[in-house]
């Protein structure tokens, strides 16, 4: 048996969970005609049913991190609950969380939170604002600061600059963004308090996309995550069927866009195998026409622009700074990043690990874990090599921010993503806060939603990583 904490749990009729105490005391208080507050959303996210993520006889795995994330915060929050569909990643990731926020690190527990902050707020991300508030508060920092940027130390407000751009343009970070935050007088940082910063705000840019991908609640005890009445139907959209349109033409539609992929990745395995001799202008041109075509991939116009609440807007300075897509006809483009020219393995991983030991390898990890990770299945089929179609995901994630690999055939990827999958891609990878349900049920539609996940897990990982190359060779630039 699990205990679920308050937020989560009581997940309608499935078995091998039991209500911890708070909500027995909820549940009392009811039954004496005293008002209580209800969740917004059922579960830990509004697009998975709660049923597939709560399910009975949780294997010994999961159960066991559950565990540790309850003994180590003192409850399991909503996203431990989803990435807990992939136990081994969730290993990785919870252990390179653990190391940031709460091991021996050059910046002090308080700071570390506030750059969570900081970050988070570019996308929007109230979730991730109010629980790093919480946690903020709770290791001793100041509430005054919590009153908005403004209120910060003038050294934590220096930090604006590199995070909105590596929250939505990091090919436009320099050297000399590095020298002036690392020779700013008294309010100066050293080279390994840039590193752990640099670390926290693209590990919470790149989870704020997966909690928009995957649409994570809010916790009862949250601001915003709890009302005391009933939401009416266009204020929240709990049902997983409200949108997915599924009836047995769809439904047919589907199982033949899987056996489609499939004989796709078929045919381009057999081609690898005869096709030799391929130029480097050729690969070269093949990846400009995917970066062009990512032009026209776009989420629909109609999206409605939600205004940020005063809790989050506090913390944004600049609003109106967003991404914009690498390329665009008739503006001077940035020179691509040729992931050859400056790699993870062999220069971002030595410098991190350098500077801040141990991050580095739990990084190099969690991207290897994510990367490697498969069942060996799509949708129905079993059996399946599934790290072409991998492959192609991440490659699409550093293609819309402009990085290359030159022994990649860029054609791949217009192979085995359909079109709805590149827009929910480039969406939660670049514009996270203008993911719909509406693109998480249309894309896949036959397909599990724990490999719906694990799509949410190499976005994640990718944007980090590729955020990450474009701030450390600017770091290896200004030390040389």
């Amino acid at each position: 048996m699990i205990v679920a904490d308050s937020e989560s749990c009581d997940p309608a009729g499935v078995e091998g969970y039991l209500p911890c105490e708070g909500c027995q005391t909820l549940r009392h208080k009811k039954d004496r005609g005293i008002k209580i507050p209800q969740q917004l959303g059922r579960g830990p996210s509004s697009f998975i049913p709660v049923e597939e993520i709560l399910q009975e006889g949780v294997e010994s795995a999961q159960r066991r991190l559950f565990i540790e994330a309850f003994v180590s915060t003192g409850r399991v929050d909503n996203i431990t609950m989803v990435m807990g569909l992939h136990p081994e990643y969730l290993t990785s990731f919870w252990k390179t969380q653990y190391l940031l926020l709460r091991m021996d690190g050059p910046l002090p527990y308080h700071k570390r939170h506030y750059i969570a902050i900081m970050a988070a707020a570019r996308h929007h991300c109230s979730y991730l604002v109010g629980f790093h508030m919480g946690e903020f508060l709770q290791v001793g920092g100041d509430p005054a600061w919590l009153r908005g940027l403004q209120y910060a130390p003038q050294k934590l407000r220096n930090l604006n600059e590199i995070n909105k751009i590596l929250a939505h343009r990091p090919w436009l970070i320099t050297k000399e963004h590095i020298e002036a935050l690392l020779k700013t007088g008294e309010n100066s940082w050293s080279l390994a308090e840039l590193i752990q910063a640099l670390v926290l705000l693209t590990h919470y840019h790149s989870l704020a996309s997966f909690v928009f991908g995957c649409g994570i609640n809010l916790e009862l005890d949250q601001e915003a995550g709890h009302i005391f009445r009933p939401p009416s139907p266009r204020s929240c959209d709990s049902s997983p069927s409200s949108e997915d349109g599924t009836n047995s033409s769809s439904s047919n539609d589907a199982m033949e866009d899987v056996e489609i992929l499939m004989e796709r990745m078929k045919l381009l395995q057999e081609c690898q195998l005869e096709e030799e001799g391929v130029t480097q202008e050729e690969m070269e041109t093949r990846f400009e026409m995917e970066k062009r075509e990512s032009l026209l991939v776009t989420p629909s116009a109609d999206i409605a622009e939600h205004s940020l609440p005063p809790n989050v807007l506090c913390f944004v300075e600049d609003p109106e700074f967003g991404y914009k897509d690498f390329t665009r006809r008739g503006e001077q483009t940035p020179p691509t990043f040729r992931a050859q020219d400056y790699t993870w393995e062999d220069h971002g991983y030595s410098l991190i690990n350098r500077l801040y030991p141990d991050v580095g390898q739990l990084l190099d990890e969690k991207f290897q874990v994510v990367y490697n990770l498969t069942y060996n299945t799509i949708a129905m089929h079993s059996g399946v090599d599934t790290s072409m179609l991998r492959r192609a995901i991440w490659n699409y994630v550093h293609c819309v921010f402009g990085i290359r690999y030159d022994d990649y055939d860029y054609r791949e990827v217009n192979q085995l993503l359909e079109r709805s999958l590149k827009i929910y891609i480039k969406t939660v990878a670049c514009y996270p806060e203008k993911t719909t349900k509406r693109m998480y049920t249309h894309f896949w539609r036959h397909f599990k939603h724990s490999e719906k996940v694990h799509v949410n897990l190499l976005l994640l990982e990718a944007r980090m990583q590729a955020a990450l190359l474009y701030a450390l060779r600017a770091i290896t630039r200004y030390m040389t």
